[in-house]
């Protein structure tokens, strides 16, 4: 659970994340009021959508008259400077084809870690910069 907004009802929020895909149609289905409604049935307060390249927006709400808050934010790669992902697949080859310098930081908590060894091996190819948690400051420190 997260923190209360006004101390009485505790605040649970549903997070929506599609990546940098588009998935309207995920982002449409949860934008119904009948999902909205089940998800504040179950007790949730706000929904919040991280949105790819999709082209349909959701219906923002404050939550004020006691239906559920709804918020997105939209993701988009090309804005950054440099991307910090984790190794999945999908979001290291859709940094490359946009050209960004790219840390990729492998989840070791993973069991039969295959994404590891996909950073690992482009790393090696100076196609990205490859780093563990506990070794991501000492990565940016050695970037050139």
């Amino acid at each position: 659970m997260v923190e209360a907004d006004d101390g009485l009802k505790p605040k649970r929020v549903v997070f929506v994340t599609v990546g940098t895909t588009c998935f309207d149609r995920l982002v449409k289905t949860v934008d119904t009021q009948e999902l909205k409604d089940e998800l504040l049935r179950r007790g949730y307060t706000h929904l919040l959508i991280q949105m790819g390249r999709g082209s349909y927006f959701p219906t923002k709400s404050a939550g004020d008259d006691g239906s559920l808050a709804v918020d997105y934010f939209t993701f988009s790669s090309r804005a950054a400077s440099l991307v910090i992902s984790h190794a999945g697949s999908g979001s290291i080859f859709e940094t490359l084809k946009l050209g960004k310098p790219l840390i990729v930081v492998v989840n070791e908590d993973l069991m039969d870690n295959h994404q590891s060894e996909l950073a690992e091996e482009l790393a090696e190819r100076k196609h990205l910069y490859c780093a563990r948690p506990q070794t991501l400051h000492q990565t940016i420190a050695d970037m050139d």
